[in-house]
């Protein structure tokens, strides 16, 4: 009989139902100096985490809690074998990306924002060429809501491998010749150095006119202040952004008041959505750590997602 995995919910006190999540799995829930894996339970605190892992060597797995892991990455190491909430998220992230992108075409923000009965404006999805930025989860939930909608859908990641669903899958290097021709630009890829700021006014040059950026990945892909001048300029169509930089977007920021650019307050995941799909890759990863099975959402701390 496989033993129970000891393991610890840190810090304690933080986000009850994580417990649960372990106990479901069979899974004991310890204090740290007994445990062999830790769920850390705060979406920061990366130098606590450090300081608990030095302190008690035991500790062999470490789950982060959410699929964005960038307060961590100074705390990556080889000596632990590490997982995060990637791909968790990806079908209500995924969901949320397809909702922006018909709101921003068809329109949506500027009738919302009406007070009287206005003229007709919008663009299809229908047919349309799409290029997503990423090849990870969301990406993959979202190929099939596209697919009914009969588009050419062109995916830009690292490491180019076929992907169902998608017509093409080329590598970062031939960014710019996604971006012409296409009706949506979708950004659903981790945020890294090599990826920080990858929308700049040189990237929005090569969009079309009628052409929407939709933004669900992490605000800081794009440069904020090029977006606001290529908007304003009309060198695209418009932006529907659930995450930006900085975040939360201040009061007063020229984003607020632009008639095609749609703000969602970084809630493609809710707390509601998240507790449930979060407990469930607990217990799984939980199950699979006393089995000695591959983990869900490796992370690689040389990648640093």
């Amino acid at each position: 009989m496989t033993p129970a995995p000891r393991i610890a919910v840190a810090p304690a006190g933080e986000r009850p139902w994580l417990a649960d999540a372990v106990v479901a799995a069979g899974g004991l829930v310890v204090d740290p100096h007994e445990a062999e894996g830790v769920v850390w339970a705060s979406t920061g605190g990366a130098s606590h985490l450090r300081a608990l892992l030095d302190a008690e060597p035991g500790i062999r797995w470490v789950q982060l809690p959410w699929a964005g892991i960038e307060p961590f990455v100074e705390v990556l190491d080889d000596a632990h074998t590490w997982t995060c909430g990637k791909g968790v998220y990806a079908v209500p992230v995924a969901e949320h990306a397809l909702m922006l992108a018909l709101a921003g075409l068809r329109g949506l923000g500027t009738y919302a924002r009406a007070s009287s009965w206005s003229g007709p404006l919008g663009e299809n999805l229908v047919g349309a060429a799409v290029t997503i930025l990423g090849g990870g989860g969301i990406t993959e939930a979202l190929l099939p809501l596209l697919a009914p909608f009969g588009g050419r859908v062109t995916v830009v990641r690292r490491h180019p491998a076929p992907m169902e669903g998608a017509d093409e899958v080329i590598g970062v290097d031939r960014l710019l010749e996604a971006l012409p021709g296409r009706r949506l630009v979708v950004l659903a890829l981790a945020l890294t150095d090599e990826t920080r700021g990858i929308i700049d006014g040189s990237a929005l040059s090569a969009m079309d006119e009628e052409a929407w950026l939709v933004n669900v990945a992490r605000g800081a892909h794009v440069v904020t202040d090029d977006l606001v001048a290529a908007v304003q300029a009309g060198t695209i169509g418009g932006a529907a952004l659930d995450v930006t930089d900085p975040e939360p977007l201040p009061d007063g920021h020229p984003l607020w008041s632009l008639p095609n650019v749609l703000i969602t307050p970084h809630v493609g995941n809710t707390p509601e959505m998240a507790v449930p799909l979060l407990s469930a890759r607990i217990t799984e990863n939980t199950r699979r750590f006393a089995a000695d099975e591959a983990l869900l959402g490796p992370v690689d701390p040389a990648l640093g997602y």
